[in-house]
Formats: C-alpha cells, structure tokens, sequence
C-alpha cells in the first residue's frame, strides 16, 4: 500500500518502512508524527484519488533525525558590467520513517 502526501509545499510517493526528507517539521527525534494531507491512496491495481484530500487518510511517521541538505551555491554574472554575486544556501530538512498508511 502507498500514499501519496503533501507536506512542505511539496508531494512524496510514500509506503509503509521508506525513509524520506521533507521540510523542516516543528516535532522532536523520535517522536510519532501523522500527516492527514493524503492526496491519493494506493494498492495493488487500485487507487483512491481525492478531491482535494482523501477522507478518513493517514500516515504516520517516526521523526529520524534533524539536519541541513548539501549547500546550494548560487552565482550570478552579467557579462562585461563588472556584477558578480555568489551566495549560498543550506535547506533545513527533517528525515521521517513512514511506518503506516491508514486509509
């Protein structure tokens, strides 16, 4: 069985033991999260598409770890006007092992 879930602004495929990043989630390491955002749900040949949500849909989740993606470098150039600009960025991410999907 796997579900399809919106958490961050973004959609993941998940199913019952993947490990996955998402966002930066306010919950502490080790604690037992539920996302009830499930766009879709899925098993076999059959599927459950929502409108928007699908009703009575969960997964729950085990919070892993804290942490901060690989740095994001960012150089920008316009040609023959003397402008560089270098920056750079790490994206905060929590890291969840889905160990249900109810619905």
């Amino acid at each position: 069985m796997y579900a399809v879930i919106k958490t961050g602004g973004k959609q993941y495929k998940v199913a019952a033991g993947e490990k996955i990043k998402v966002e930066l989630l306010d919950a502490e390491v080790g604690a037992e999260v539920t996302l009830d955002q499930v766009l879709a749900v899925g098993s076999g040949d059959g599927l459950t598409v929502g409108a928007p949500l699908v009703a009575g849909a969960t997964v729950s989740a085990k919070v892993v770890s804290h942490g901060k993606h690989d740095k994001v470098r960012i150089f920008k150039l316009r040609r023959r006007k003397h402008y560089k600009k270098s920056q750079g960025h790490r994206q905060n991410y929590t890291e969840l092992e889905i160990s249900a999907v109810n619905g």
